[in-house]
């Protein structure tokens, strides 16, 4: 399932690059603030993180782009001085609506998989992780920053409904 769901994401880049106007590359760092929720989640604290990756944007148009990411992403929740660590390599895949030339607004899927589960080691969490991701982001020359938040369609373990959710801030560097 996840080399198919990997090969249909990589074919539908390589097709929106062939196609794109503009192409630029970066890279980005930034905070996370997470935590878990859910209704069958009680009385966890916020985890604050931080999260680091690459950028590319494919333009499209000139108020329209494509945002794929590959982010390492500190997540989790905090429980009595008890850090409940689960970190993911996400896959954020934005649509990006450019309202002015410094200012645009982004909104998409963002496939994740765990790559550390800290003290979880015992228990049955799902290697995969769905969200929605939506945010802004401001240009100025070859700087950006965004914020964003990250909200979980899945739930990190089996019958358990726990979900991860995660408010992101980020400043980055265009290379090309």
């Amino acid at each position: 399932m996840r080399k198919t769901l990997f090969t249909a994401i990589l074919l539908l880049g390589c097709g929106i690059a062939i196609n794109a106007q503009s192409f630029h590359f970066g890279a980005k760092v930034g905070a996370n603030f997470s935590s878990i929720t859910g209704d069958d989640v009680d009385d966890l604290d916020g985890r604050t993180a931080y999260h680091i990756g690459l950028v590319a944007e494919l333009g499209l148009s000139e108020k329209f782009a494509i945002q794929p990411e590959l982010i390492y992403s500190a997540q989790g929740a905090d429980e009595s001085g008890f850090d409940l660590d689960i970190d993911y390599l996400n896959l954020p895949i934005l649509a990006e609506i450019k309202l002015t030339e410094m200012f645009s607004i982004q909104a998409g899927p963002q496939f994740g998989f765990k790559v550390n589960e800290g003290d979880f080691e015992d228990e049955d969490l799902n290697d995969f992780d769905l969200s929605g991701a939506a945010g802004i982001e401001v240009n100025i020359s070859k700087f950006f920053a965004q914020a964003r938040y990250n909200f979980g369609f899945s739930d990190i373990a089996e019958d358990v409904e726990a979900r991860n959710g995660v408010f992101q801030i980020s400043v980055g560097f265009w290379l090309l």
